[in-house]
């Protein structure tokens, strides 16, 4: 028989985890500029989803071949139907794998829209379940509200100075608002995210050299899983653990996170969604203001590519911990975290790289021409691109690019400061929707008018289930 367990003597939960709760139960989201940029977020993270289809048919769908779920989730550009946990899988996965999708820069880099791989589908299910007030509204909320919990984590929290995967940010984040979509108390929801803190974290070694793996394509996927399910288990009556974050020796600052509390810079509100980096380029985020740069440089060097003899690349330290690596690179998911593959690909190319240029059997994978100039390259840290890097005010990435030539020539320095997708150009969110019309073009029937009526569209009264299946309605499935 279960025991219940008593609360009567337990202590109180630890603030970090009463402030997120408290943020997701309470706060009113007014700003205009979120709610559009949510629409934004979700459209585009679609597009990512759909694009990674074709690369990630081995391990999408039913763990069971043929099963089709009742009230399941439609995994986009397909046609599997899926139960809530493999669809958070599944969909994170999918948003992430190709690193398409968006960003926001801190003491740790991450990636916001991961959440979305649980919201909308556990959203879904539960409206399919005969929830008719689940409507896009609070998709869209706690979209909002997922990106601000893991983007204010990042600001000032270093996991990966500990060894730690962001998408540690992704489960907390998601555990907190599928909480609040799943109807359970707060005192339940304290629970599920005490739960996500002291579930086994991911290592950061997938993203590093040289162990790069395509697991930093599903880290996110499985992140979102695990939250669902541990929101799953508190619904079921399992209790959390108040002071997961500061028990002396056992919680999560002594044991994971060199016995330092969190920082927190700013309050939750909605400042994240509305700042976020949307990635318009198929990069690591910390390589796209090289990589616009060595597009300029293309176009002045021309035919003279050749006759580089070295090219210095300053940059920040998220860069220089990330992606600079020498030597031997691979699979895809090596190359597209090393810069110097990316800036040579560039500069040979002459042209934006796509996912295809990362995979074993592209031509720039194999090309002699890309590995020397690789060679041809240095990578420094600038301290002033790092301070910028980190505060609010400045928001920069930025990536410095100099070439000299063979006969000693130098050329123009090319300083890309606030690159291609940051919320600060003015072409950003136009950018965005080009990109959705391509990445779903082979997807959707008429993907223009799809995100035109959802960028206006009321959607306070817009039944979850009903936007899914207006969703997939359009779509012929890839697999």
């Amino acid at each position: 028989m279960a025991v219940k367990p008593d609360d009567n003597n337990r202590p109180p939960y630890d603030d970090v985890i009463q402030a997120i709760v408290a943020y997701v139960f309470d706060f009113q989201v007014t700003s205009p500029k979120a709610w559009k940029r949510a629409r934004v977020a979700l459209l585009d993270s679609l597009g990512c989803a759909i694009e990674s289809v074709p690369v990630c048919t081995s391990f999408i769908g039913p763990v069971v071949k043929g099963t089709v779920v009742p009230h399941g989730f439609h995994l986009p550009g397909t046609s599997y139907v899926l139960d809530p946990l493999k669809a958070a899988f599944d969909l994170g996965s999918l948003i992430r794998y190709l690193d398409h999708s968006d960003a926001f820069p801190g003491a740790e880099w991450g990636h916001p829209s991961d959440n979305i791989g649980a919201i909308l589908p556990v959203a879904d299910w539960l409206s399919r379940q005969g929830d008719d007030n689940m409507t896009m509204q609070d998709v869209l909320e706690a979209l909002i509200k997922a990106y601000e919990i893991q983007g204010c984590f990042q600001m000032r929290n270093a996991f990966n100075k500990v060894g730690i995967d962001h998408v540690v940010l992704v489960k907390v984040a998601v555990a907190a608002v599928v909480s609040k979509l799943m109807n359970l108390t707060r005192a339940q929801a304290n629970d599920a995210v005490s739960q996500a803190f002291a579930d086994g974290q991911p290592l950061r070694v997938y993203r590093q050299s040289p162990n790069t793996s395509p697991r930093k394509g599903w880290a996110a996927g499985d992140a979102c899983m695990r939250a669902v399910h541990l929101v799953l288990m508190t619904k079921s009556g399992q209790p959390g653990f108040p002071t997961v974050l500061t028990a002396p020796r056992w919680g999560f600052y002594d044991t994971s996170f060199g016995s330092k509390p969190f920082e927190f810079p700013v309050p939750f509100g909605t400042m994240v969604v509305e700042s976020h980096f949307i990635k318009l380029v198929v990069a690591e985020g910390h390589a796209i203001s090289a990589v616009e740069g060595a597009r300029t440089l293309s176009k002045r060097l021309k035919e003279r590519i050749g006759s580089i003899r070295s090219i210095r690349i300053r940059t920040t330290d998220a860069a220089m911990t990330i992606i600079n690596k020498i030597g031997p690179l691979h699979n895809a998911a090596d190359r597209d975290h090393c810069m110097r593959y990316v800036v040579a690909v560039t500069l040979l190319k002459g042209d934006w790289p796509t996912a295809a240029d990362y995979t074993d059997d592209s031509s720039w994978a194999r090309d002699p021409r890309v590995e020397a100039l690789r060679a041809k390259m240095t990578m420094e840290e600038d301290p002033q691109m790092t301070r910028d890097y980190h505060s609010p005010r400045s928001r920069k990435g930025a990536t410095a690019l100099e070439v000299t030539m063979d006969d000693g020539t130098v050329l123009e320095e090319v300083l890309v400061e606030r690159p291609i997708g940051h919320p600060w150009r003015a072409e950003t969110i136009d950018g965005t929707r080009e990109k959705f019309i391509k990445l779903t073009g082979q997807v959707l029937q008429d993907p223009s008018t799809f995100w035109d009526k959802f960028m206006a569209e009321d959607i306070s009264s817009v039944r979850v289930r009903d936007w899914m299946d207006r969703f997939t309605a359009q779509q012929t499935p890839l697999v």
